[in-house]
């Protein structure tokens, strides 16, 4: 069990980072432009994007955001 502890915690430090990371990339993608060479892509379209499906699902969109709060939640 102290593995299994062990990895959920690893897990849990690698979302975070990844939370981090994307926030990151928004502001230098809102700061600099499309044009930020290590950030490969558009980031803030693809969110647009990925809040847009899920708006327009309507209910089905609203509980998927709920599922996903939870989820980053969860271990705090």
């Amino acid at each position: 069990m102290k593995y299994l502890e062990a990895a959920k915690n690893w897990l849990k430090e690698i979302l975070d980072l990844g939370v981090v990371v994307i926030a990151v990339a928004v502001v230098l993608q809102v700061l600099f432009g499309e044009a930020v060479p290590f950030v490969g892509g558009d980031v803030v379209a693809n969110l647009l994007s990925l809040v847009g499906a899920l708006g327009s699902n309507g209910l089905v969109g609203l509980v998927a955001i709920a599922v996903l709060f939870w989820a980053f939640n969860k271990g705090k």
